[in-house]
């Protein structure tokens, strides 16, 4: 390994770093993006059960918020069920673009090494490049060992960088749909808490 970064000279230690970071952050969002944590089932119906039984107390609203992301959407929203749709929905909504910033963290900086550990690569390549024709200005093209260096540098980097690039795109592309897909997911059950509480109310 350490063989291999001497050939793939100074520009392969960022591209690792880079690999590293994207590791960790590829762990962690499948850790918080589990689709039964960010929504959990029948929590609509858990939380109109209390209702119902005048157990919303400020404690269970703060334990539901806390819960995860759709519980602190609908927190929001039973902190104003007493003031009407529009102020409930406008409520669930503010704490809806919060929630899913928070669902979009760290995607930034995965797309961020998706980008330039490929130009990492591509200027590897170049210093390699660089170092093959200054060896041949120097010693000619007589022995081929002279140029190897400068051709090993230029092609590992150019590996190095695209075999980081690669999985950090499908990875950036695969959690976006999936915030996506979830967000949507947390929408749906907050109208549904909202037509619960007031659908009666409006029908009268």
């Amino acid at each position: 390994m350490f063989e291999l970064i001497q050939s793939g000279g100074l520009l392969l230690i960022p591209i690792i770093f880079c690999s590293v970071i994207a590791m960790t952050i590829i762990g962690e969002r499948f850790w918080t993006l589990q689709r039964n944590e960010v929504l959990p089932p029948e929590m609509v119906e858990q939380v109109w059960g209390l209702a119902q039984s005048k157990k919303l107390d400020s404690k269970t609203i703060q334990q539901l918020k806390d819960s995860s992301p759709l519980g602190a959407i609908l927190a929001a929203g039973v902190l104003n069920r007493d003031l009407g749709r529009d102020v409930m929905k406008e409520a669930i909504s503010e704490a809806g673009r919060q929630v899913a910033h928070d669902l979009e963290r760290f995607l930034n900086t995965l797309g961020t090494i998706a980008t330039i550990t490929p130009l990492l690569g591509l200027l590897g390549t170049v210093v390699g490049m660089i170092k093959v024709f200054s060896a041949i200005v120097t010693h000619g093209v007589g022995d081929p060992t002279i140029l190897a260096g400068g051709i090993s540098e230029a092609l590992i980097t150019t590996a190095g960088g695209l075999a980081v690039a690669i999985p950090c795109v499908i990875f950036h592309r695969y959690f976006e749909g999936l915030v996506d897909s979830l967000v949507l997911g947390m929408e749906d059950e907050s109208l549904r808490l909202i037509e619960v509480m007031h659908g009666k109310e409006d029908a009268k």
